[in-house]
């Protein structure tokens, strides 16, 4: 349960974001966008790497809380 709602917490925060004007999903730098003529890639890796970065330390940060 605590897994879901960093989840839904991450999700609300990165649509909240999105709308007030700070897209921070797709647009980063190295993420890899190709578009041609009926053919559309979108591959978001650093965005990846960073949600991923976040949500370890947001993890990381309640175990030890929890531990204490």
């Amino acid at each position: 349960m605590l897994a879901g709602g960093i989840l839904l917490l991450a999700g609300i925060l990165l649509i909240a974001a999105e709308r007030l004007g700070m897209p921070l999903v797709g647009r980063l730098p190295g993420d890899i966008h190709i578009e041609r003529s009926g053919f559309s890639f979108y591959f978001p890796w650093v965005t990846f790497l960073l949600i991923s970065v976040i949500l370890t330390l947001i993890v990381n940060l309640i175990l030890a809380l929890v531990r204490k």
